[in-house]
């Protein structure tokens, strides 16, 4: 195809031409997703004793560890316990035997998070595996610590699914939140819902996902949220790096008020190439709701091009799933835009290699 045409987001022979790995259809298969690791979690059992803890720490980098960053958004109101998401090297010193350690590897071979694993494996912390196999599976299974094995096979980014909610589901086995099934039937209806109105069959002049795709084409993603929608924004801005290959960014209310807000005016030859997406929950409180209208505001006035995007559900789980659904699609429209195969990350596969080499 000529990069220099723009291609058509409603022929769907340029989006599978595009996509000659399926990314598509992992991304359709979210709500499968959330109901088979909701299931498996529910017949997952772990020792008694790992309910006698006082903190939660997991391992994790990139889409293996965002799931444990949306657990902790996502019940940081009734948790009694914090959850801590570790992405480095190393064991934080404060691990102890009242500590459930996680560690999350979707391969079972990311470097950071062995890197902690190994040397947990000599204290008296409770300890987790959530891995599909490598390393991680061989070290956990010698030391007989539990596993839940995940069998859904896609690029790590594209088996959420299987972070987010067997992480929840353990939050719940141990007593620490209250019954989530509920909430869970709910975003999987939300979410099917939305994969009825945003895949590819469905016409631009409809589908939202396709026409914030055509508005960020070109143009430098800024994602904003607050509370349940700020680990969303998270998503959709490492979404738009694996998946459209472009640069992204994104802040959190309030935190951006005290500071991004200020550098809204330059540089002026910037500013009508930005595209400030806002993810909005109706859940949110007056105040949260009134910086959202007050940074508008801001925005407007210094001429950055910006929109509002809605959560749909009644519940935080099904808000926090619809708009993670949402940023998934547009993230993918947009690479038939750029006209790039939305599945390798040939940067993060050559960075391995060279690190090999150290």
């Amino acid at each position: 195809m000529d990069k220099n045409i723009k291609p058509n987001l409603d022929d769907v022979r340029v989006i599978a031409g595009t996509d000659p790995d399926g990314m598509l259809a992992r991304i359709k298969e979210l709500p499968a997703q959330f109901k088979q690791a909701w299931q498996a979690v529910g017949n997952f059992k772990l020792p008694a004793d790992y309910r006698n803890i006082n903190k939660v720490v997991v391992l994790g980098m990139g889409g293996s560890a965002i799931g444990g960053d949306l657990v902790r958004t996502l019940v940081q109101q009734e948790i009694k316990i914090p959850i801590i998401i570790h992405r480095d090297y190393g064991l934080p010193a404060f691990v102890d035997e009242n500590t459930l350690l996680i560690a999350s590897s979707y391969s079972g071979n990311t470097e950071e998070t062995l890197s902690g694993f190994e040397p947990a494996l000599k204290t008296p912390a409770k300890k987790l595996a959530m891995t599909t196999g490598g390393k991680l599976l061989q070290l956990a299974e010698k030391h007989n610590v539990p596993v839940f094995k995940i069998e859904y096979r896609a690029q790590p980014r594209a088996a959420l699914g299987f972070s987010f909610i067997p992480t929840l589901g353990v939050m719940q086995t141990l007593g620490f939140i209250s019954d989530k099934s509920a909430d869970v039937v709910e975003a999987v209806s939300i979410l099917e819902s939305l994969s009825a109105r945003l895949d590819e069959n469905s016409p631009a002049k409809s589908n939202p996902a396709k026409q914030i795709a055509q508005r960020l084409f070109g143009n430098l993603p800024v994602i904003y949220g607050a509370g349940i929608a700020a680990e969303a924004a998270h998503r959709w801005k490492t979404q738009l790096n694996e998946n459209s290959k472009t640069w992204a960014f994104y802040e959190v209310f309030p935190e951006l008020n005290h500071n991004a807000a200020v550098g809204f005016p330059l540089p002026q030859e910037l500013i009508s190439r930005v595209r400030v997406i806002l993810l909005r929950s109706p859940s949110y409180n007056a105040r949260v709701k009134l910086r959202y209208e007050v940074t508008s505001g801001l925005l407007k006035q210094a001429g950055v091009p910006y929109e509002f995007v809605d959560a749909e559900g009644s519940g935080p789980l099904a808000q926090m799933a619809g708009l993670i659904s949402l940023g998934d699609y547009v993230s993918y429209y947009l690479a038939i835009l750029y006209q790039v195969d939305p599945s390798p990350v040939k940067a993060i596969n050559y960075l391995k290699e060279q690190l090999s080499k150290g």
